[in-house]
């Protein structure tokens, strides 16, 4: 599975020669009219399944950002819809946030 993007470099321990090892931090997948919801649900339980930490999901159709956060396998009660002119804070780092506006213009 390969995200649209992903961090995954926020714990030392997971660098190494070979560059970086394991499951990333955090995920965005930017949904297109190829996305099925099959496929998104698949990559949900994958990314959940996994260890991610955060995962956003990117509706540029509809301008519309959902942020999931994950911890021990399960959904936290700190999920989050945004629309084009919020900003949408970042979980795992702490007093950052991205402007949307920007993100959905054009």
């Amino acid at each position: 599975m390969q995200p649209d993007i992903s961090i995954n470099i926020c714990d030392r321990e997971k660098l190494g020669s070979e560059g970086c090892r394991g499951v990333p931090d955090f995920v965005a997948e930017i949904l297109s009219s190829s996305n099925t919801a099959i496929d998104m649900e698949r990559k949900f339980r994958l990314y959940l399944d996994a260890g991610v930490k955060e995962y956003w999901v990117v509706d540029p159709e509809h301008k519309t950002l959902n942020a999931y956060s994950f911890a021990d396998g399960a959904i936290q009660t700190q999920t989050h819809s945004y629309s084009a002119t919020d900003k949408a804070r970042i979980g795992i780092f702490r007093d950052f946030a991205v402007d949307l506006e920007p993100v959905f213009a054009g």
